[in-house]
């Protein structure tokens, strides 16, 4: 049975850093694509951030140069460090994967439908 966790979310202020972890299980870790997913209240889960199975990553323009993706293969586990956090990210944050093939070596954030397994949420609020 295939299985992401988050944790890491919690309460922080603006400006403060946060890093989210998200473990896989029951998954062909070799071939997943992992993303990260945000959704704020009255709002839709928007992409944020992901890394490919060979490490290529991709970013939403609003986190670049403040929220870096990594992931530890030995581990099954990827990372989201988020620094200099703003009120607006506050949201439920969420870890997708789908499997893909050899020859895929990028990720994409642009739709959530590409992703087939979701973690349960974890969420982040940064006060002002």
């Amino acid at each position: 049975q295939s299985q992401l966790v988050e944790s890491g979310g919690g309460l922080v202020q603006s400006g403060g850093s946060l890093r989210l972890s998200c473990v896989a299980s029951g998954v062909a870790w070799d071939l997943a694509n992992i993303a990260w997913f945000r959704q704020a209240p009255g709002k839709e889960r928007e992409g944020v951030s992901c890394i490919s199975r060979t490490g290529t990553t991709t970013y939403a323009d609003s986190v670049k140069g403040r929220f870096i993706i990594s992931r530890d293969n030995a581990k099954n586990t990827v990372y989201l460090q988020m620094d200099s956090l703003k009120p607006e990210a506050t949201a439920v944050y969420y870890c997708a994967l789908r499997h893909v093939s050899l020859l895929v070596n990028e990720c994409v954030i642009d739709d959530t439908e590409d992703y087939n397994y979701w973690g349960q949420g974890t969420q982040v609020t940064v006060s002002s």
